[in-house]
């Protein structure tokens, strides 16, 4: 489908919002949301009271002499992005009404009422969240020995029960951090929906929080943060159960349940993934792309190439100093990561395995050989559920 400047183009209803630098666009019918610049919604709003391209192309030129403008080429991107509806009176996405009726039936947690995700997310409750933070922090300075330990999640002899029992508190927890995002969202009376996928080698539920886009700056970060808000709750009541019954049976679970909060905590920080923290440092500062932009800065950066750190210095224009500086941070959760596995992860695998190679060898009994031999089923697993993941994401994306 060819447009000329003598097209006459029709676009879908669009719903447009000033954001921190650009605009953000939505499409409601599909529910897809686009980050925009200010001569391409002015374009937009022109194409909806029926300007033709070419007055368009013309004004658009004499209003922003600094743009090089192309109307057609940007009929032609809005096309690719699904927003125009028909050119010259033909249709131009047939689909869209499919489209349009599977969102409408995806159903998004619409059964809880907005008043219930209200009660955990207001005013109120969000300094609560900060304040609870600041006493977690407070308890494990004043109280070291509460840090975790990599020992913490063997609680049985069994390693076919420790990994179960370790599962099956972090899914919990996943639960409860995501249930979280869902309560914030609803208290706008927004939908979300809960996906699996995958932070390196660990499983995870998502929360698809799309629709935040429909709501200001700062009450996206709302949402952003609800997860480890709740997580602040638990790990407050594990740290006061912990000093107030340190000998109780209980005691090891809750080792657990910080040890898991600890590790996922520090992992937000990891800003070359995109995590909770880092959607709100993108939030907060308008840059929307800053994963993307910091990996081309770190790219030239490592090759020297002065010529193209000059050309991405002049495409990123007065983000510079800002995606430098997150730069600094990829670096830094990279280390961070590093100092995870060192200190936690590759310490747990040696004492797994290696006490699964001495059972096998029998150095254990009966029951110890067969939970052995569970543990390394059980173990492939995972890897082959792991691989099925980061696959079923590769082909998405």
């Amino acid at each position: 489908m060819k447009v000329s400047l003598q097209s006459k183009i029709t676009l879908y209803p669009l719903s447009i919002q000033k954001d921190k630098k650009n605009y953000i666009v939505e499409e409601p019918i599909s529910g897809d949301f686009f980050e925009l610049p200010e001569i391409s919604v002015d374009a937009i709003k022109r194409l909806d009271k029926g300007e033709g391209l070419a007055a368009i192309e013309k004004t658009l030129k004499d209003s922003y002499p600094e743009e090089e403008v192309d109307i057609i080429e940007f009929v032609d991107q809005l096309v690719e992005l699904g927003l125009v509806q028909d050119v010259d009176g033909v249709r131009v996405n047939r689909d869209k009404e499919k489209q349009a009726k599977s969102v409408s039936n995806a159903g998004g947690f619409l059964w809880i009422p907005h008043w219930v995700g209200h009660l955990f997310f207001n005013g109120t409750m969000n300094k609560v969240y900060l304040l609870l933070l600041v006493s977690n922090v407070l308890i494990l300075i004043l109280n070291p020995e509460l840090l975790p330990h990599y020992k913490d999640i063997f609680l049985f002899d069994s390693m076919v029960l420790n990994v179960i029992n370790y599962l099956l508190i972090s899914i919990v927890l996943i639960l409860i951090h995501e249930f979280g995002h869902v309560l914030a969202i609803r208290s706008y009376d927004l939908p979300a929906k809960l996906s699996i996928g995958h932070r390196l080698i660990f499983i995870v539920f998502e929360t698809d929080l799309t629709q935040a886009w429909k709501l200001d700056p700062k009450q996206r970060n709302i949402l952003y943060l609800a997860g480890m808000s709740f997580e602040q709750i638990i790990l407050f009541l594990s740290f006061g159960f912990m000093l107030l019954f340190p000998d109780a049976n209980f005691v090891g679970i809750l080792s657990i349940i910080v040890l898991d909060i600890f590790i996922k905590s520090i992992y937000q920080c990891c800003f070359y993934m995109k995590t909770d923290v880092y959607y709100v440092v993108e939030n907060v500062t308008g840059c929307y792309n800053l994963m993307e932009s910091g990996k081309i800065y770190l790219s030239s950066f490592l090759k020297r190439h002065q010529k193209s750190g000059k050309n991405h210095k002049e495409m990123f224009q007065n983000e510079w100093n800002l995606i430098r500086i997150y730069s600094a941070f990829y670096i830094v959760g990279v280390f961070l990561t590093l100092l995870l596995t060192v200190l936690y992860f590759l310490p747990q695998l040696y004492y797994m395995f290696s006490t699964i190679y001495f059972n096998i060898l029998g150095a254990g009994d009966r029951a110890a050989l067969w939970d052995a031999i569970v543990f390394l089923v059980q173990t492939t697993f995972m890897l082959v559920l792991l691989v099925y993941l980061a696959r079923k994401e590769r082909r998405k994306n």
